[in-house]
């Protein structure tokens, strides 16, 4: 299984509970398609350096998880849901350094 982060940016508008509900949304797809969550890291309400979908803020959120890139359909799968997913302005996925 290879190491990957995922961060991710929600929109400022949700509420606390909304934005709770978002999180472990993102994070069942990866689960229920192979992955493991490690760690879940809330950054909370950021200013960004442009405008981004009309948003100069957003909520940044990054998981550290563990997916087998063969055998797992995590990655594509949350990549295809976040980008469907009208709550997320962005999503970056990268390989961790383990």
């Amino acid at each position: 299984m290879r190491k990957y982060e995922i961060m991710y940016v929600l929109k400022p508008e949700l509420g606390e509970e909304a934005t709770k509900a978002e999180i472990a949304k993102l994070a069942d797809i990866l689960t229920n398609n192979g992955a493991v969550v490690n760690k879940t890291t809330e950054w909370g309400l950021k200013d960004f350096a442009y405008e981004m979908e009309g948003f100069k803020k957003g909520y940044y959120v990054i998981l550290e998880i563990e997916a087998d890139p063969d055998k797992s359909k995590a990655l594509k799968e949350f990549q295809r849901l976040a980008s469907l997913n009208a709550n997320v302005i962005r999503y970056l996925i990268t390989k961790a350094n383990a």
